[in-house]
């Protein structure tokens, strides 16, 4: 059989490089997202930067570490703590010792991220003078980089300070060095200390200091700044090339299954034919899976060498988008490439094994048919799978819904669930095809001239045809819709929440990410006709099933101002009632009964019980809980909300407030401003570039496969093109009805397409409702247009130019051909 198997390849050689080029890219596909993510599993060894030249380093409590009874959890700390005085005083006396201070500082004219040192901590860089000289006094600074020069004055919010010396630039950070006593003014507390003395001696020190660590060699790096941005980054590409390679394989699976499914399906006349010669239907069931075994092998062996190359090209992109931070690249893996081939190869293999089935079931009298009237398009076992699957989809959404609607709101779950969706009405669609078609072409069909019924009979006719190229449209429109309808709907749905939330008429905002210092805050205080609210960001942990350390964002405020600038969505207590004693929860804390007191410990390691004072509703998320400033120790004011006293001008207030900060660089915005500004969230560029790399990959490839499957619908259809012109049709007619088929195809597709989306859009919007927001569905129809205009004019374009070559011939010589 392997020999008619190859003898029916190479006489089949349309269908043949249309099932290659299917499997081979969506192997690609598979291979470069299993080496991106297998190289995004381990990040390089970073070696100190800052803190190169350093001794010892000695760092205060910045991990909260609770015991178990499955063992010790840790989280880190939101403020951590400074060395106790006492370890500080032991130190001391073992060599000198250097206190670190990092602050942010606002200089007219500098880089925004700018930060202050004092003097003595720049020889563990170690920086060296360029020009110049070291500060001495007060108002003099050293700055890195060539932003400021020798002599120049610099105007900060911390008053115009004199440049006398530069240093050169680090990529790491923009540095401005200060005197030590300047530093200790404008920072007091220092988290850390470098140590010149032996290593087992300050280890010795700093015995039974709490959470105090003592950092050498390549450790030194856990005190600089953001020393977890390699395993934060190293986390969100994991999840970013997780979802993108399940996203991904999903799609090659459906469309190389769907492509190689219908390839058998085109050749029912000549499966007959064997049988009427002879051939037992195990011999056909062995026939088409050595093709499928030749093909597979050799399209899953090109699909790994095009993953080769195109996963380094991958790589630079999400580098060059700021995805990825500069370090990452491809690394040698081979287990993505084993995974990409078998997968390939078993995808193939599967996507023939049900249609071999049918194959060998094929009657001898079959080869007779003249007509190609698709008969049986929906076996048992077809629509059982695809009944199972919708009621799958259907039961599980319920069980959310009922049981935690919030897990629907979850990036991983709104992915994923469309998927289950897509694979039951894509099994389950040669059922709608024909009613489907007819309603579609029911106007063209009732136009004068026999197009419009010809479209109509050859797209309801062919049920296998149309639903063969409709499955990369339907693919494409539902993951398009789903996706991004679904981020759409849910920054609608938080900046609906936020909105009902505010009572305030200005948010003002610090500059460039710092926060407010106590003299602006009552700058700001002082400004008539005004309720002015601090609030500082923070974190609060609690222990829940005794195994389970978990945090929760915590904002800080003042209960009075809070209430009068916040409408929180209280289910029970009131926010009145907060003091220093006492905490607002959300719905999503185990215990979360008005009065009843939690153990917590907060975002410096302090541990308390506070009791409940008041229940938020879950909501989308982002309510946290609220503590009183007291229980917010080393946080920052990061938010101030104004609200106006009955009878104020807000005019007359925006000027008062802008004034107070303006010194410090605050900006104030009125309420509508900063909504605006804040939300939609999806609209900052990495999330765009993450939505694109998520769907545009998958849906470029969807693409290629819609018009990989119209030229193998088209060359089955010739014949039927040459006897449309024996009839007396011109050639324009013909192309023109094709290109008419292929939109309605489109159609169809993109129909089937919107109604997934729409259906998982409506379980989103329904655990929103549940959860006390109340938003509209946002359904990305410029996204979508775009989508299917790009679809149809591929099919248009795939179908058309090869029957136009087609046509060229002879319409006698057409209608001869053998099948």
């Amino acid at each position: 059989m392997l020999s008619v198997a190859l003898g029916t390849l190479r006489a089949r050689w349309v269908t043949c490089v249309g099932s290659f080029v299917a499997l081979s890219l969506g192997v690609a596909l598979i291979a470069v997202m299993g080496l991106a993510l297998a190289s995004s599993l381990d990040a390089p060894d970073r070696a100190p930067e800052r803190f190169a030249a350093a001794p010892v380093v000695v760092k205060g409590a910045d991990t909260l570490r609770v015991p178990t009874s499955v063992g010790v959890r840790v989280q880190k700390l939101a403020h951590p703590g400074p060395v106790p005085a006492e370890t500080v005083a032991k130190l001391r006396r073992l060599g000198a010792v250097v206190a670190d201070r990092s602050f942010t500082v606002r200089a007219r004219g500098g880089p925004k991220d700018l930060v202050g040192h004092p003097w003595s901590t720049a020889a563990f860089t170690p920086y060296r003078i360029d020009a110049g000289r070291p500060p001495r006094a007060a108002d003099e600074v050293v700055v890195s980089g060539a932003w400021a020069k020798p002599g120049e004055r610099v105007r900060t919010e911390h008053g115009t300070v004199h440049v006398v010396g530069t240093v050169a630039r680090r990529d790491f950070e923009n540095a401005l060095f200060y005197t030590d006593a300047r530093a200790a003014q404008l920072s007091p507390v220092s988290p850390q200390f470098v140590v010149d003395a032996d290593p087992a001696a300050v280890r010795e020190a700093v015995r039974g200091s709490d959470g105090v660590r003592v950092l050498t060699g390549e450790g030194r790096r856990y005190a600089e700044p953001a020393p977890d941005r390699d395993s934060e980054a190293l986390t969100a590409m994991n999840a970013m090339f997780g979802t993108a390679g399940g996203v991904s394989a999903f799609v090659s699976v459906f469309v190389v299954a769907s492509t190689f499914a219908f390839a058998v399906a085109q050749r029912r006349r000549e499966l007959g034919l064997l049988r009427t010669a002879g051939a037992t239907p195990g011999q056909i069931r062995r026939m088409v899976f050595a093709e499928a075994l030749v093909v597979g092998v050799l399209a899953s062996a090109t699909g790994c060498l095009i993953g080769a190359y195109g996963a380094p090209r991958l790589a630079d992109w999400v580098v060059d988008g700021g995805l990825a931070p500069s370090w990452f690249t491809i690394g040698e893996h081979t287990w993505p490439y084993h995974m990409a081939f078998w997968t390939g190869l078993l995808i193939a293999l599967c996507g023939a094994a049900a249609a071999s089935w049918r194959a060998g079931r094929t009657g001898p009298a079959q080869a007779l048919r003249e007509a190609s009237v698709d008969n049986g398009t929906m076996p048992r076992g077809r629509r059982l799978s695809g009944l199972a699957l919708l009621v799958a989809a259907t039961v599980t959404l319920c069980l959310a819904l009922v049981t935690d609607p919030g897990e629907l709101l979850h990036r991983k779950t709104y992915v994923s669930r469309p998927m289950l969706l897509i694979t039951a009405v894509a099994l389950l669609a040669p059922v709608a095809v024909r009613p489907l078609t007819r309603l579609i072409t029911w106007l063209p069909a009732r136009l004068p001239g026999a197009g419009g019924m010809l479209v109509r009979e050859n797209a309801a006719a062919g049920v296998r045809r149309t639903a063969a190229v409709a499955a990369p449209v339907l693919v494409t429109v539902a993951l398009a819709g789903s996706l991004l309808g679904a981020t759409a709907t849910l920054n609608r749905a938080r900046a609906t929440e936020t909105r009902q939330q505010m009572a305030a008429a200005f948010v003002i905002t610090p500059a460039d990410g710092a926060g407010f210092d106590t003299a602006t805050v009552r700058k700001l205080r002082e400004v008539p006709g005004v309720e002015v609210s601090a609030t500082s960001s923070s974190a609060v942990h609690v222990l829940e099933d005794g195994t389970s350390l978990v945090t929760s964002d915590a904002h800080a405020a003042d209960p009075g101002p809070l209430a009068a600038t916040t409408r929180l969505p209280i289910n029970a207590g009131r926010t009145s009632d907060l003091d220093d004693d006492s905490i607002i929860v959300n719905e999503e804390w185990q215990r979360h009964t008005v009065g009843e007191h939690v153990r917590v410990w907060l975002g410096d390691g302090t541990k308390r019980s506070l009791r409940i004072a008041a229940v938020m509703a879950t909501g989308t998320g982002n309510n946290g809980v609220y503590v009183t400033p007291r229980n917010a120790p080393g946080a920052t004011v990061d938010r101030i909300d104004v609200a106006l006293i009955r009878g104020a001008d807000a005019h007359d207030a925006a000027t008062g407030l802008r004034a107070a900060v303006h010194t410090t660089g605050g900006h104030v915005l009125t309420k509508d401003q900063w909504l605006k500004t804040s939300y939609p969230k999806a609209t900052n560029r990495t999330t765009r570039l993450g939505l694109l790399l998520v769907l545009g990959i998958a849906l470029l490839y969807t693409g290629i496969s819609l018009a990989n499957t119209m030229v193998m619908a088209t060359s089955d259809r010739i014949r039927d093109l040459a006897v449309l012109r024996l009839a007396g049709a011109t050639t324009w007619q013909v192309l023109r009805l094709v290109g008419a088929e292929a939109l309605t195809v489109v159609t169809v597709g993109a129909v089937l397409g919107l109604l997934v989306a729409g259906l998982n859009l409506v379980g989103m919007w329904s655990a929103l409702a549940l959860l006390s927001v109340w938003a509209t569905i946002d359904i990305p129809w410029t996204a979508l247009g775009a989508v299917v205009g790009a679809c149809a004019v591929l099919s248009v374009i795939s179908s058309v130019v090869p029957a136009a070559f087609a046509l060229r011939r002879r319409a006698v010589e057409l209608a001869g051909l053998p099948e």
